[in-house]
């Protein structure tokens, strides 16, 4: 996941978040799953700022929260929403231009421009849910565990290392307040489309052990996938949550050469 981070066990990646959302826009089922994305050129710029009221931009390879920002339609034109290191910034624009010159200015890599989703929030703050799947080599893609992020009140990102909390989904089922029956329905359904979007991808790419799905919920209840980790996801925080989540993910790991949980 991190560029500092040399990886030395087996385990393919699929590396560009434009790669992975084309791919999964080859999937009927998955498509509709995929928030509207697109390479950011001005002219695509132009074209999602007119689709959408808020759109996030970010890098094609990038981790750790750094360097996201979320573009918000106002009455003067628009407010840019930027991640620094452990901080976040505003700008106005007063228009694209100037908002794509802002954009710009924080480097010359590729960057996705996304759509936005209402996403569902918990306690007033926003917070999405990754799911860990593994296979040891030989076998079947398994669910291996479950993590909430919650993001900062006002923060664009949930991320543990912009200030976000990391929750077991048990505790974020229960803050919802859903009962027994609401919370399974859920946790299956995030199940079967992690699984489904495990299949779809690791056809993709021959030699994947493991991934990181980013889901989020919109205040509708839809589900939408919003980013797929392959490269050394990281399932460290649940060493103190969740023991035997992080234990079975751990040994999973080990089979693929995997000993450290970055």
């Amino acid at each position: 996941m991190s560029g500092m981070y040399t990886k030395r066990y087996k385990s393919a990646a699929i590396w560009g978040k434009l790669r992975v959302c084309r791919y999964l826009t080859g999937n009927e089922s998955l498509r509709a799953s995929v928030p509207h994305s697109k390479l950011l050129t001005p002219a695509n710029l132009a074209a999602m700022a007119e689709a959408h009221d808020a759109i996030y931009v970010k890098p094609d390879i990038g981790s750790m929260g750094i360097g996201i920002h979320k573009l918000v339609r106002t009455a003067n034109g628009f407010m840019l929403h930027s991640t620094q290191w452990r901080r976040q910034v505003k700008r106005e624009a007063k228009d694209v231009k100037e908002a794509y010159r802002l954009l710009r200015g924080h480097g010359a890599g590729r960057m996705l421009i996304q759509a936005a989703i209402a996403i569902d929030h918990v306690d007033d703050q926003p917070y999405d849910i990754r799911v860990m799947v593994q296979r040891r080599p030989g076998g079947p893609w398994t669910c291996t565990g479950f993590m909430a992020k919650i993001g900062g009140s006002g923060s664009i990102v949930t991320n543990y290392y912009q200030g976000g909390q990391i929750w077991t989904l048990e505790r974020l089922l229960r803050e919802k307040g859903y009962d027994a029956d609401k919370s399974r329905t859920l946790t299956e359904q995030l199940t079967v489309k992690a699984l489904e979007t495990a299949h779809w991808l690791s056809g993709k790419k021959q030699g994947m052990r493991e991934m990181g799905i980013d889901f989020a919920y919109d205040r509708d209840g839809k589900l939408w996938v919003l980013e797929v980790n392959s490269n050394h996801p990281q399932f460290h925080p649940l060493k103190k949550l969740d023991r035997a989540a992080y234990q079975r993910m751990m040994s999973f790991a080990r089979a693929y050469g995997r000993y450290d949980a970055q």
